[in-house]
């Protein structure tokens, strides 16, 4: 199966929201790993409570922030959004969400990049389906 890394610099925000939706909506398709340069203390609580009444998932129980040398290699690699400072990781495949940072805003702001998430990972998830995404020979 293949494996997408969600990189972000921290890996506490955007990227865990990625991987949590990753694996509650594209378990079937591809396995979801976030990870960083860099890690906070803790996953971002304003997207722990968010994902978890929207979605029932509690991020603090299945993930944690991670260096990028703690997860497996990667065939996809998707990028959160953090411009120059984006971390690079080998991998077939890489795109670039272009995702802005929800820490500190409204969570009305914070359930706009969710909702823009979800709807990355099933677009993600069909393209695989759909072997428009070529990564494997």
């Amino acid at each position: 199966m293949l494996k997408v890394g969600f990189i972000c610099t921290h890996n506490s925000c955007r990227s865990q929201i990625a991987e949590a939706l990753g694996k509650h909506l594209a378990n079937n398709v591809f396995e979801s790993y976030s990870a960083g340069t860099e890690i906070k203390k803790q996953i971002n609580q304003d997207a722990v409570r968010l994902i978890k009444q929207g979605y029932g998932i509690d991020m603090e129980q299945t993930q944690k922030p991670k260096l990028i040398s703690e997860i497996p290699p990667i065939d996809i690699v998707i990028t959160m959004g953090c411009n120059v400072n984006c971390p690079y990781l080998p991998c077939k495949y890489r795109e670039d969400w272009g995702l802005s940072d929800p820490t500190g805003q409204s969570d009305e702001e914070f359930r706009k990049i969710i909702q823009t998430i979800e709807q990355k990972i099933l677009e993600l998830k069909n393209r695989i389906t759909e072997k428009s995404i070529k990564v494997l020979g």
